[in-house]
């Protein structure tokens, strides 16, 4: 009941076809020479053993089985995010930058001048305006924006020099 591949098939062709079908169906590169490569194994078993009425319309249908099952493969393997495991939590990697920038932070504020921590503080976490704290310090507004652009160039060069990303400190 064996018997030989007809000598008139051209395989190649049949792969050809099989791998421009794959590619216009979306199949990524990788997948669709492996889906090819698969599909003419079969047709090459199949023809051995039956009479095969429409090579290509066989073929195409085997390749379409194959991506689903590759799908589906790809599915259970890797798995789609489960939404119950999804977190708007940030990374570990965010807290832990975090902490090493509030750690760098905390070591320049007390490292700062008395007043210039004072002001920068007063400022920026409190959210008090240059005037107010100026006549609290009997000081000029002027001279309280210079302590805040002398304290926030000092927490940014303390971070640089840590290696801690400044992106949004100071603005």
């Amino acid at each position: 009941m064996d018997r030989p591949a007809a000598p008139s098939q051209d395989w190649n062709a049949v792969s050809t076809t099989l791998l421009r079908y794959l590619r216009a169906r979306g199949a990524r590169p990788d997948l669709a020479d492996d889906v090819a490569q698969e599909t003419l194994a079969r047709l090459i078993a199949l023809s051995q053993t039956r009479q095969i009425g429409s090579l290509f319309a066989l073929a195409f249908r085997i390749a379409d089985n194959l991506i689903v099952d590759a799908g589906r493969r790809e599915k259970r393997q890797f798995g789609e995010v489960d939404e119950e495991w999804e977190s708007d939590d940030p990374s570990l990697d965010r807290v832990l930058d975090s902490r090493r920038a509030l750690d760098v932070l905390s070591r320049c504020l007390r490292a700062m001048p008395p007043l210039r921590r004072e002001v920068l503080i007063r400022r920026r976490l409190n959210q008090e305006s240059c005037r107010a704290i100026g006549e609290d310090l009997s000081m000029s507004a002027k001279a309280v924006e210079k302590h805040i652009t002398r304290g926030l160039l000092d927490l940014r060069a303390a971070l640089e020099r840590a290696g801690v990303s400044v992106m949004g400190i100071g603005e």
